[in-house]
């Protein structure tokens, strides 16, 4: 081994470049990042070649002032923190002073800037050697340009593992795509090869929302399908939108997730959020989602990674529990509970809206071929029928618990009209015709019903008649051992036996069917992972949502009108109506415009 020596500055800056730099949208970031804190109103990104031939950057930022230049791409030089307490509570998004200099060592960097006090421009050029470069004149308006061109033509090694252009330009995009989310105030364009892919407007313009912006980078289907979320807890502060179940993809492409305006990827966050749709989502499907958490600075840790892709949270605990409960009281609302469509959801004109004003909210008795008696749901349908001795074909008064001011009805999901094919339920709404698969709803009603049972029920134990002895590592024991309290409460007796070995003697009655080796093996897994364990309650759930599967309405059988309504009714009552227990929509509506479109006719 040879000695100790000094690095030469170039290669130290293109070390640094493999930990921020690995492929064009990295630098793209940077770049965007750096022209975010320069408070830039306007974004320009145009590439060649995915950005492996060139990348540029164009802000209408504060620009540089000439003195400043060559420290703009001079290693540890940064205007954005000068001390340890400036690092504790840094809102910037970048800050590192690591960034330019790493990209001019593995490529030819350009930067031409000019300061709003300054008579014209400055350029320099760089290629990350010791050298400090020297500004020439040049003609620029207020901002900063910065131009990387052949990015790892001197680094073969790295430049093998770029991808096709196409690959490349996709990786940008989507880096695009969620910088534009974090800041819809900022008008962002993209180019490539001479083409326009984004021209983004500020969320401020005139005319423009942030829904637009949503509808341009995401498509028509997310606004539509979307919730709005808005909550603030414990200095914590939550807005965004989430999609609803139904809107399940294959892949987790459309997650969007940000911290003070910063892009991240975390790990605790992944978790909050799939913990929140676990009781909704289809087995192997991903949610979608766009959210902003606001959180006082010195609670997160920004600088956990050289490319700024995590963070890290002082409060971890505070922060997961917050999100989860949001998000799940937010998906248990839904559209049916709150009242409302999603965001985005067709609605009619109001024109429309007061066509049906005087209609009837209770409908007259079908000559359908019912067999079957009110049962179950007669009672609940006498809470909205007509007062004795009243026409049932009249509108209640606005007073009257049902009705809107304006007569109308005021159900969310309307009074059924009748059956087709012995599976869906067809209601008329104030605002069109509502189509609710019964079993799908049914099932929902039921398995939050035995949830709430069990929640509010003592945890009934079952003792096991044969102890099952489970060898574990020594650590392992010694982590169930110290949450006993923790396994009690969730319904499982265990002693230890030995240094590695611990019996389970007793399990939740209704679980008596599982493995209690593998049920204390995925515990002690989770706590390993995440200092807390929701396997038994999730176990459990798995129980009751069967058990409610088959309790629920089955296909075919026909329902009298007051079932039906009764069961509109028990929709709106319920969390998470809007989807059955295997993610499926359980009700669609049809406004007034479709059904117009549909038959070709105008209002």
């Amino acid at each position: 081994m040879s000695r100790i020596h000094a690095l030469p500055p170039q290669l130290i800056n293109q070390i640094a470049a493999g930990e921020v730099v690995d492929r064009p949208d990295s630098v793209v970031k940077e770049l965007i990042e750096n022209s975010l804190d320069a408070g830039a109103t306007r974004i320009e990104v145009d590439l060649e070649r995915g950005g492996i031939k060139r990348i540029r950057v164009r802000d209408n930022g504060r620009g540089i002032e000439r003195e400043d230049l060559p420290l703009a791409v001079a290693r540890h030089a940064t205007s954005k923190i000068a001390t340890l307490s400036d690092l504790e509570a840094v809102s910037t998004l970048g800050f590192r002073g690591e960034a330019l200099p790493s990209i001019a060592s593995v490529s030819r960097l350009e930067i031409c800037s000019r300061d709003a006090a300054a008579e014209h421009a400055w350029r320099v050029w760089s290629d990350g050697s010791e050298a400090p470069p020297d500004p020439a004149p040049a003609a620029h308006p207020t901002g900063t340009t910065i131009e990387v061109h052949d990015l790892f033509f001197n680094v073969p090694a790295r430049r093998k593992f770029l991808r096709t252009e196409k690959t490349e330009l996709a990786h940008v995009e989507q880096l695009v795509r969620r910088m534009a989310l974090a800041r819809p105030e900022v008008a962002l364009r993209l180019d490539h090869n001479g083409r326009n892919l984004f021209d983004l407007r500020p969320a401020d313009a005139a005319g423009t929302t942030i829904v637009a912006r949503l509808r341009a980078l995401l498509g028509d289907a997310f606004v539509e399908q979307s919730l709005s979320v808005e909550d603030a807890a414990v200095g914590l502060q939550l807005h965004g939108w989430v999609a609803r179940p139904a809107f399940a993809r294959s892949q987790g492409d459309m997650q969007f997730f940000f911290v003070n305006g910063r892009v991240v990827r975390d790990k605790l966050v992944s978790h909050a959020v799939r913990q929140a749709y676990q009781d909704v989502l289809h087995h192997g499907r991903h949610p979608a989602y766009v959210l902003y958490l606001q959180v006082p600075p010195r609670q997160v840790d920004v600088n956990v990674h050289p490319a700024k892709h995590e963070v890290r949270f002082r409060e971890g605990r505070q922060v997961h529990d917050f999100l989860f409960r949001s998000l799940h009281r937010r998906l248990a609302e839904g559209s049916v509970a709150r009242g409302v469509a999603p965001m985005g959801f067709p609605t009619a004109p109001r024109e429309v809206r007061e066509a049906p004003a005087g209609e009837a909210p209770y409908q007259r008795p079908f000559p359908l071929r019912c067999t079957d008696g009110p049962g179950a749901y007669a009672a609940a349908f006498d809470l909205q029928r007509p007062p004795p001795g009243a026409d049932p074909a009249a509108p209640p008064p606005a007073e009257q618990p049902g009705a809107s001011e304006d007569g109308s009805s005021a159900a969310p999901l309307g009074y059924a009209l009748g059956q087709l094919n012995g599976v869906y339920v067809l209601a008329q709404a104030s605002d069109g015709l509502i189509v609710v698969d019964m079993h799908a709803a049914h099932e929902r009603i039921g398995y939050e019903r035995l949830k709430a049972a069990w929640e509010q029920g003592e945890l009934r134990r079952q003792p096991l008649l044969v102890p099952v002895v489970v060898h574990l590592s020594p650590a392992e024991a010694d982590l169930a051992e110290s949450h006993l309290g923790l396994l009690d409460r969730l319904g499982l007796g265990i002693s230890r036996l030995a240094e590695d070995r611990v019996a389970v003697r007793e399990v939740p009655a209704i679980l008596q069917a599982v493995d209690p080796e593998q049920l204390l093996r995925d515990l002690i897994a989770d706590l390993l992972a995440e200092g807390n364990s929701e396997r038994v309650r999730d176990e459990v759930n798995g129980v009751l949502a069967t058990i409610a599967c088959h309790g629920s309405v089955r296909a075919n059988r026909r329902l009298t009108l007051p079932e039906m309504n009764a069961l509109l009714r028990d929709m709106e009552r319920t969390e998470r109506a809007d989807q059955c227990n295997h993610g499926r929509p359980t009700w669609i509506k049809l406004s007034h415009q479709e059904l117009d479109r549909l038959f070709m006719r105008g209002r």
